[in-house]
């Protein structure tokens, strides 16, 4: 059923008493949002014309300008550099070059070379061209997991310095789903071995049937304002030079010769104790990483507050602009036009700054729109503006960050990913109870989706973050719509398939969590307090100021 403008206010305002604590003001602008809005939206930024919107391409600068465009259209002030809409993300894509040599030095014996491919692999550098290691002692680390607050650590007794650290990838079920999350990220895993003092890491895939990474399109990276790589998901300055992935045959090569097999550490792993060890052989690795730097943009607008000190303070309301590009066709299709990952989320903060453009008394606080670029190649836009915001970064309070909200069927319920860490859950309870929604628990924890989408960015700066999921429930009572929803996936997620055309969307639904998502926003914005992470919570105790 389409909404439309003419929605009687006065029937939202009867149901303000259900609200918890929610404005009459903010309920009276939510007919503003018009599910044709919405189709309008994505039909533009999923059209061919755009190829993909890959970032560093005329078809991302088409998206740019377009959202620009709406939020001007929409009375959102310039919030970006020198006041425009953007702040510029100088990426680089790093390959390896060709002639990339690894070889294992057994105790005894001749050297043995390590083949490319199957085998073993190599992760480009992107901020050292130049990688060699020559005869470095080999350690197995387990999970790579130092943790003593909680009682484990991988390298407890354990000299790395100067070694290559051998990595298990296999799941670590001993840590619930919070810190098995944190501690999976392989950036957590490079930033542990390297304050151990790691020359190199070679991750070892859990299963023999699983591919190791390969890289025909690069690894992407954000330089710095002083030009050095400031955000990456594979690299830190001061991180070992050498990254790499081997094969569960590798692995127990490397084992050859040691106290204990590879059966005896891993099962002791699973048993919940480390199992670290040196191993008898050293490491030989040289390479080159060729560099293709181009310019992207963030896209910044403002509403600002209306309380004279909080309005100093932001509320982030944040999804990501880009998508894959042009990839080998696919049924005569070529262009990933990421019609619901993530137009339908662009499309949604763009209806969210109309609604805060329509209030009549602006909230306290001040309120960013921030649309991202490469999200797709490892959020790196937002990471790069949770580290150097346009706006001081002690002033950002919280990020509700939209990144396919999945618009296949009418909204019922909702999974607020990460609100369950701070205060947060209390406006999303309270919105959700005025708009009818269920809240249901992530019903998928190992797909670690809470650190896999760009609310993760804002976390590790300390920032309480959320990321509104569609729920199970269903109209017909079955409440299985995650079995639809995964049937979609396996037919159009990241694929070419994704489109605009010939897609599945209902626009009503998106209407409605758009409307979710900006009451959530509001209160945040409105509160005299700031947001806080639950006492204890892990990622608040990790990162929280």
């Amino acid at each position: 059923m389409l909404y439309k403008l003419g929605w009687a206010a006065g029937c939202l305002l009867a149901q303000a008493s259900l609200a918890q604590g929610i404005d009459p003001a903010a309920i009276a602008v939510l007919p503003t949002v018009q599910p044709a809005a919405l189709e309008a939206h994505v039909r533009y930024l999923a059209d061919d014309r755009l190829r993909g919107r890959l970032p560093g391409t005329p078809g991302y600068q088409l998206a740019v300008d377009y959202v620009i465009s709406q939020l001007k259209q929409n009375g959102v002030q310039p919030a970006g550099e020198k006041g425009t809409y953007t702040q510029a993300v100088r990426l680089r894509r790093a390959f390896v070059e060709p002639g990339a040599t690894l070889s294992y030095q057994p105790a005894s014996g001749a050297a043995q070379p390590l083949a490319f491919g199957p085998a073993a692999t190599v992760y480009p550098n992107p901020g050292q061209a130049e990688v060699g290691v020559s005869n470095a002692p080999l350690v197995f680390v387990g999970y790579g997991i130092s943790a003593p607050e909680l009682k484990y650590d991988d390298y407890a007794g354990l000299d790395a310095k100067g070694k290559v650290v051998v990595v298990t990838r296999q799941p670590a079920r001993q840590f619930g789903d919070n810190e098995r999350q944190y501690f999976a990220d392989l950036r957590t895993v490079l930033e542990t071995a390297a304050r151990h003092g790691a020359v190199g890491v070679l991750l070892a895939v859990a299963h023999a049937d699983t591919k190791l990474p390969e890289f025909p399109k690069g690894l992407v990276s954000a330089l710095g304002p002083d030009g050095q790589v400031a955000v990456s998901r594979s690299y830190a300055p001061g991180s070992a030079q050498l990254v790499g992935s081997i094969s569960p045959t590798v692995l127990q090569q490397l084992f050859a010769g040691a106290s204990r097999d590879t059966g005896q550490v891993l099962s002791a792993l699973r048993r919940g104790k480390a199992a670290s060890l040196a191993l008898p052989g050293k490491l030989s690795a040289r390479y080159r990483s060729r560099y293709q730097d181009v310019d992207s943009y963030n896209v910044v607008g403002k509403i600002t507050g209306s309380d004279t000190k909080l309005k100093e303070e932001y509320v982030v309301h944040s999804a990501h602009l880009d998508h894959l590009g042009v990839g080998p066709a696919i049924n005569g299709d070529s262009i990933f036009n990421g019609a619901h990952d993530n137009a339908t989320g662009v499309a949604s903060v763009l209806e969210i700054s109309k609604l805060y453009a329509g209030l009549k008394a602006k909230p306290r606080r001040s309120v960013l729109f921030v649309l991202m670029t490469g999200e797709e190649m490892g959020l790196i836009g937002s990471a790069y503006f949770a580290k150097f915001p346009t706006v001081p970064k002690a002033a950002l309070v919280a990020d509700i960050n939209t990144d396919m909200p999945t618009l296949i069927a009418p909204l019922l319920a909702v999974v607020p990913l990460g609100a369950d860490h701070s205060s947060l859950m209390q406006p999303v309870k309270a919105a959700a109870d005025y708009l009818k929604l269920s809240i249901e628990p992530d019903p998928e924890p190992a797909q670690n989706r809470f650190i896999r989408s760009d609310q993760y960015s804002f976390v590790v700066q300390g920032v309480p973050a959320l990321h509104i999921k569609y729920g199970n429930r269903t109209a017909d009572g079955k409440n299985n719509l995650s079995e639809a929803v995964q049937k979609w996936r396996a037919a159009t997620y990241h694929k070419q398939q994704d489109n605009f055309e010939g897609g599945t969307f209902d626009w009503a639904a998106g209407a409605q969590y758009a409307r979710l998502n900006f009451l959530i926003g509001y209160q945040v914005a409105q509160s005299p307090a700031r947001p806080t992470w639950n006492k204890g919570d892990f990622f608040g105790v990790r990162f929280g100021k």
